[in-house]
């Protein structure tokens, strides 16, 4: 009898500590952010508030990939795409109808008298992209491997075609201008901690467990009962909603934007905070965007810089996205799977991180 209550109390005592290194890193990663906005406040710089807003758009991008690349170890290009729809649907969406008639003047009809406010607009931009990942990818998650990637790629090029072409929404290849300013530092700190919770809370569900399982041995996976088709579509569905989410606050940040924003070059970095970070965990995702977005960003500043135009009269134009490129294949040497691999960032990890440098 007494061995069996000692063996019980041992095992709720181990699922207690399980769940609270899991609650310790939401509220590490959640923690970090609201600190990260205290500081740029304090500041109180209008560069860095700009820097900021923009880093922390990109960590709900990057989470948005990481629900689904990170769970399923698929390569993923055409989440800009879903990033780039939501952009434009939730523009059309808050933009008032007179200013829609000047930045899009073949609209059509039936759009021109919607207009709703900024948490609406952002929300339905985000359900949109939803609804086409949701209806176009479907077929597509029977694939896995070599052919996934290709086929998600073929499918961003889909994605851009459309979005320079489709003029009545878009306003082709031209800019879209005209839209109202909603994403200020506030805005973005919100949706970047909404954003941590949910992509924790899905790859701790049984949906994520169930993907990490097919990620880990497809056919293990399959004889168990996981339907992968259906698991791993549920999970696209999620990440094309929060590259919507990441897309409206882009827009109504940035105020002026064209499809080109949505495609290669934005793919290539939002890919390599991710792989950098570390596909497999949300804190690999969110330090990855943090860390990259000052790497990158310090970079293209001093190649912009007039020091250096004097140093090299040719220019430097490319060397952040050299230095991004150089990055990358020094991680996927050195440490594939990414600074933070398999175990999230929690109290104990932080302890042990502590205890390197007393020493």
């Amino acid at each position: 009898m007494t061995d069996s209550v000692t063996t019980a109390l041992t095992l709720d005592s181990g699922a207690w500590r399980a769940r609270w290194m899991q609650i310790s890193t939401v509220l590490l990663l959640v923690g970090g952010i609201l600190a990260i906005f205290a500081v740029t406040k304090g500041i109180n710089s209008l560069l860095l508030t700009r820097f900021v807003t923009e880093m922390l758009i990109h960590v709900v991008l990057v989470l948005g990939l990481q629900v689904f690349m990170g769970n399923t170890n698929i390569l993923w290009f055409p989440h800009i795409g879903f990033m780039g729809i939501g952009a434009y649907a939730s523009v059309i969406f808050s933009m008032g109808s007179v200013q829609k008639m000047m930045s899009l003047p073949d609209l059509y009809p039936f759009l021109t008298g919607i207009e709703m406010g900024f948490l609406p607009s952002l929300l339905a931009g985000a359900v949109v992209a939803a609804v086409i990942a949701a209806v176009v990818c479907f077929p597509l998650m029977r694939l896995s491997d070599f052919p996934a990637v290709i086929a998600g790629f073929a499918l961003l090029v889909v994605i851009h075609v459309v979005l320079v072409q489709w003029s009545a929404l878009t306003n082709g290849p031209q800019t879209l201008f005209g839209v109202d300013r909603y994403t200020y530092l506030g805005t973005a700190t919100i949706w970047a901690c909404i954003a941590i919770v949910a992509a924790f809370l899905f790859k701790e569900s049984r949906i994520g467990l169930q993907l990490r399982a097919s990620r880990e041995d497809l056919i293990a996976a399959r004889t168990i009962g996981v339907k992968i088709m259906w698991v791993r579509w549920l999970a696209l569905i999620l990440s094309a909603f929060i590259a919507g989410l990441g897309g409206g606050l882009y827009a109504h940040y940035i105020t002026s934007f064209m499809p080109y924003a949505f495609y290669l070059n934005e793919t290539f970095v939002v890919l390599s905070m991710l792989v950098i970070g570390g596909p497999g965990t949300v804190s690999g995702a969110v330090v990855g965007a943090i860390l990259i977005t000052v790497f990158y960003q310090s970079l293209r500043w001093v190649e912009n810089s007039e020091a250096l135009a004097a140093l090299l009269p040719g220019g430097a134009g490319g060397l952040s996205t050299l230095a991004l490129a150089l990055a990358l294949i020094a991680v996927l040497i050195w440490r594939p799977s990414g600074i933070i691999e398999r175990e999230e960032l929690s109290w104990s990890s932080v302890k042990k991180i502590g205890s390197l440098f007393r020493r």
